[in-house]
């Protein structure tokens, strides 16, 4: 696993526009970072792989043992939806996809830090905004990326569309797309994925998720149009979903969420002292518990986001921490420092999209805690050890697609070309 400085596409801002990604900077600092990316070794790539189809396992095998043992309340859920939760589970509802976020260096088995199963985002810079990076810079530098040695981990785009497939196969029907309307990335995040789910063939819409609505004469969640809502996907936390005005209509209604209620076992961190509790010799797994662990430790709450509100504890001394007011329940995981590259330390994303291990996309940060201002840095992997890592020519860059359309919908189609 190296690190490889290379200049970025000039433009670099519309070209990634045009892909969607319109939040590429936060208050003039680039999120999206080209002038660098990560390279791996193949056999490198099989490990991350192989540890995401293990911990995806290990993951089902542990909501299986909350929902029989009923320990949703050590989970923070709330009594009144359990009997929800474990009727999701036991139906078997639909997931699309999920995020292992990764200790990974080369050197030894990845290490799983948390996992993001409700929510994921950087879907869109993982799937497509990297991936077209990717094939300007093999394409300036000569390399079809068909013969090898390189190319990149990644058929995020692919799998999203099969798992759209199955939905519309097994649920059929409209499916509405939800995000907050004043959050950007939500927003487009959101958008990506609803195009995804046109490209399977599903009736799609956009809501607000203030624009959800309940009907209280018919038991059902509404558009607008006051359609009933038979699939609702929203990127939203169930945390903040239980709270909502209407949160105590969930259970009551027909609706199909995506990611389905028995996520919420698995989307917050008290999962990870279960995880070591039922598999405590797995080698992708940190020590981890409910209580402090020795003098070395990292705290975080059960519903951190973006970093908040995490201390690094070493030999009983702060080490770093970042902002946060959580005062709820915590978890104390074993501390595994970060790989350093030059002073940057990154965190593999690895996705899980209809169950298949299916493509990374890595965060770095200055500091110890990656945060929601860590930059996305892109990826690729070779074959041969003994090929030199390619460098962007900026001038044999090929030339980019039209700007995207501003149609006041916030979906398009710049991904069709996959």
């Amino acid at each position: 696993m190296l690190r490889i400085e290379t200049p970025a596409r000039t433009d670099w801002p519309k070209i990634v526009e045009s892909q969607g990604l319109l939040f590429h900077s936060i208050d003039g600092v680039p999120y999206w970072d080209e002038g660098a990316y990560y390279l791996f070794e193949s056999a490198e790539v099989d490990a991350i792989e192989k540890a995401t189809y293990r911990l995806n396992e290990m993951c089902l095998e542990a909501v299986e043992h909350v929902v029989k043992d009923r320990r949703l309340g050590e989970l923070g859920i709330p009594e009144a939806y359990h009997g929800w939760v474990a009727w999701s589970w036991e139906r078997d509802e639909h997931t699309i996809y999920g995020r292992f976020d990764l200790q990974f260096d080369g050197s030894g088995p990845a290490k799983l830090l948390e996992y993001n199963a409700d929510t994921p985002t950087a879907l869109l810079e993982a799937a497509v905004i990297q991936w077209f990076w990717s094939r300007d810079l093999l394409a300036s530098a000569g390399i079809d990326p068909a013969d090898g040695p390189f190319d990149q981990f990644n058929s995020i785009h692919e799998r999203l569309i099969e798992a759209w497939k199955r939905v519309r196969h097994d649920l059929g029907g409209r499916a509405a797309f939800a995000a907050p309307g004043g959050a950007l990335e939500d927003v487009m995040t959101v958008s990506y994925l609803r195009d995804t789910a046109i490209q399977a063939g599903l009736k799609t819409q956009f809501l607000d998720m203030e624009q959800i609505g309940w009907h209280a004469g018919r038991g059902t969640f509404t558009d607008l149009q006051e359609r009933s809502i038979e699939i609702l996907f929203k990127l939203y936390p169930w945390e903040w979903m239980l709270h909502e005005p209407f949160g105590r209509h969930l259970p009551l209604g027909r609706t199909h969420w995506l990611e389905p209620p028995w996520k919420m076992i698995l989307s917050n961190k008290a999962i990870l002292p279960i995880l070591w509790e039922l598999f405590p010799e797995s080698p992708y797994l940190l020590r981890c518990g409910f209580e402090p662990i020795g003098s070395t430790y990292v705290s975080k709450p059960f519903y951190s986001r973006e970093g908040a509100d995490v201390t690094i504890v070493r030999d009983g001394q702060i080490l770093a921490e970042t902002p946060g007011d959580d005062e709820g329940p915590r978890v104390y995981q074993a501390f595994r420092p970060l790989p350093e590259f030059n002073g940057r330390h990154p965190v593999v994303g690895s996705w899980i999209v209809n169950g298949y291990a299916c493509g990374v996309g890595l965060r770095e940060d200055d500091g110890l805690i990656t945060r929601n201002t860590s930059r996305f840095v892109p990826h690729l992997f070779r074959q041969s050890t003994a090929a030199r890592p390619p460098i962007l020519d900026p001038k044999r860059v090929p030339a980019k697609a039209e700007a995207a359309r501003s149609t006041g919908d916030p979906l398009w189609d710049p991904w069709l070309d996959r």
